[in-house]
């Protein structure tokens, strides 16, 4: 899209639209099946009363209804969900999407509090009965769900306490949400001076304004941001505390040891996991100091300041790719996993599941929107000179053909793949852009663009990721030992962590700790550790099966099909990477290395008017 203005929804032409047939034909299909979703809320409560007052197990065909009933409320309401969801975000301001999602999440929330009732059932049914149900090939499809409840058989309450915690859920959203309203919406950051003009600073430019060339931009616009936070630091620390203290309360409740033992109980990952990372990531910080280093030299500046550690050293190369181009060149890198795998995502790309360019109101960034019975969806906001957008879809694929495989797998009740393996296929997808782009550059001005942009990658989810779960870790430690959480004592905290990882070579700001109160990952707490961990699975599969053979290949493809039939670290040993240990880290941390030095001797080869590197930092 060349068009300068930005168009109106009503603008965009089919053809760039996402086409959500396959899930619904029309609004008003949606209505309708919404309205035979607000009914099944008498179903739910039925087949508990059928439960009720037995004695014993009851037999085998009822609980078999009762696992079919709980599959298809399950499917309907994700189809119903991903629906609402994605024609909200077609336009954030459109008050009749943004009420049919609110419609959609009451009623859901209704429907989950009248299936309360159904794991507790489950829990006490005597074990030689539910062996005996699963060994019949009727329950095939409900194997891997029944067994995964089971394993929660000790953190489960009775009936009436999971109908209590059911009833929360909106209400266990208010942290989070208050500080969404309060950040994207309620703080006004003002506007930022530039060369080419004044400039809003919003959540959504403020990234943008410190890769600016200009450092005075970059200082101006990093101040009056963290000025804006430091006016509700009291607030902002309140709201996380709360959020904090909910999570820990939410584990004493299920009697797990720790918030964050009960946060990765669900993908059987063991904090052995989470401490490996921490600790490896933690041993070759060096590294990561050493390329602060090279940042404040390439840059020609007597300190890094905070506002200098995320402007590119070198000039992206100039140049428009059309969308087309784009689908073109990221199927040509991904050709290495076969013709059926290529020909599915280009028809994906090129055909109903991308909704292609920025329009009013529409969301920002990029996702993809998996579903069991309908398309992979993904939302981009293309822009036909900037490569990253090609390295964004390339990713979002990654994550499509991800839930492409895995719903043609998996039975509906476990074809869903947790948030530990999602960022495996598509970083996995970006490091064979990567490399095919690197393969194919023509000269080391185009290199140096590359690997500079790749280590920014790696020290953004690697590294950064890492400490920001180190952050979550003390904070909630801080929780359950007993110290108080206030503005101070998180401040001081994260402030540690920024010392540690950044190193020497920075010069922090006396704001730079209010960094750690405006991260809204940190409201779905013990989840961002996973990112450090998938690109480093992607690296190391990458490796693999580049430099192997079909069988190689093939392991890849058996943990795109496995779903959710395994738990992660047991899908990821099909495809041949072990993350129990600490090998795949050490050994991203050792790519990490080597392109350090790479981007050292590009950055002595290429010419500084060809890099950049002289006028990034002016």
């Amino acid at each position: 899209m060349t068009e300068s203005r930005i168009r109106e929804r009503s603008d965009v032409p089919a053809g760039e639209r996402w086409n959500l047939a396959s899930l619904f034909a029309s609004d008003a299909g949606w209505e309708a099946a919404f309205a035979d979703y607000g009914k099944l809320r008498v179903e739910a409560e039925g087949l508990g009363l059928r439960t009720k007052g037995s004695e014993g197990a009851p037999d085998s065909s009822t609980l078999l209804a009762i696992l079919a009933a709980r599959s298809s409320h399950g499917l309907l309401g994700e189809r119903l969900g991903i629906y609402a969801n994605l024609r909200q975000s077609e336009d954030e301001g459109d008050a009749a999407s943004r009420g049919r999602l609110a419609r959609f999440m009451s009623v859901a929330t209704e429907l989950e509090a009248a299936w309360s009732w159904f794991i507790p059932t489950l829990q006490k049914l005597p074990a030689d009965f539910v062996d005996a149900c699963l060994a019949d090939r009727r329950f095939a499809d409900y194997r891997v769900f029944v067994r995964k409840i089971l394993r929660f058989k000790p953190h489960v309450l009775s009936e009436a306490e999971e109908r209590l915690l059911a009833l929360q859920s909106e209400a266990n959203q208010t942290a989070e949400d208050a500080f969404s309203v309060l950040s994207d919406v309620d703080l006004d950051f003002g506007s930022v001076e530039t060369p080419e003009g004044s400039r809003p600073l919003t959540q959504s430019t403020f990234s943008s304004l410190l890769r600016h060339h200009d450092r005075g931009v970059r200082q101006r616009a990093y101040e009056a941001f963290y000025k804006g936070f430091d006016g509700h630091r009291n607030t902002l620390a309140t709201l996380y505390a709360g959020s904090v203290k909910l999570d820990v309360y939410k584990a004493k409740v299920r009697n797990f040891a720790s918030s964050r033992a009960a946060a990765l109980f669900p993908d059987d990952v063991g904090e052995s996991v989470y401490d490996n990372l921490v600790a490896t990531v933690g041993a070759n910080l060096d590294i990561l100091h050493r390329y602060y280093e090279v940042r404040k030299r390439a840059l020609g500046l007597p300190e890094l300041r905070h506002w200098d550690v995320y402007v590119p050293l070198a000039r992206e190369a100039k140049g428009e790719r059309s969308y087309e181009e784009a689908v073109d060149l990221v199927c040509a890198a991904l050709a290495p996993l076969g013709a059926a795998y290529v020909d599915t995502i280009r028809k994906g790309f090129r055909g109903g599941w991308v909704d292609r360019y920025e329009n009013r109101g529409k969301s920002s960034g990029a996702f993809s929107s998996g579903s069991f019975s309908a398309e992979p969806f993904i939302l981009m906001n293309y822009k036909s000179d900037v490569l990253h957008d090609v390295f964004t879809l390339a990713h979002e694929g990654g994550h499509s053909m991800h839930s492409w495989h895995s719903a043609r797998s998996n039975p509906f009740l476990s074809y869903d793949y947790t948030i530990f393996e999602a960022e495996v296929a598509s970083t996995f997808n970006e490091e064979l852009l990567f490399r095919h782009l690197y393969e194919g550059a023509p000269d080391d001005a185009t290199r140096l663009s590359l690997v500079s942009n790749r280590v920014d990658s790696i020290v953004a989810t690697l590294f950064r990721q890492t400490m920001f779960a180190e952050f979550e870790h003390r904070a909630h430690a801080m929780q359950e030992g007993g110290e108080a959480l206030t503005v101070d004592s998180l401040r001081a905290a994260y402030r540690v962590l920024l010392e540690k990882y950044f190193g020497p070579a920075l010069v922090l700001e006396g704001v730079s700790d209010l960094e750690g109160l405006r991260i809204p990952h940190f409201y779905r707490a013990f989840y961002v550790y996973k990112y450090a961990t998938g690109i480093s699975a992607s690296m190391a599969l990458a490796k693999r099966v580049l430099g192997g053979g079909p069988a190689d290949r093939d392991d890849y493809f058996a943990f795109l099909r496995s779903g959710g039939s395994r738990y992660p670290i047991e899908a990821l040993k099909l495809a041949g990477v072990d993350m129990a240990s600490p090998q795949p880290i050490e050994a991203a941390c050792s790519e990490f290395r080597a392109n350090v030095a790479e981007l050292e001797r590009l950055l002595d080869s290429v010419p500084k008017g060809s890099s950049g590197g002289k006028k990034a930092g002016a």
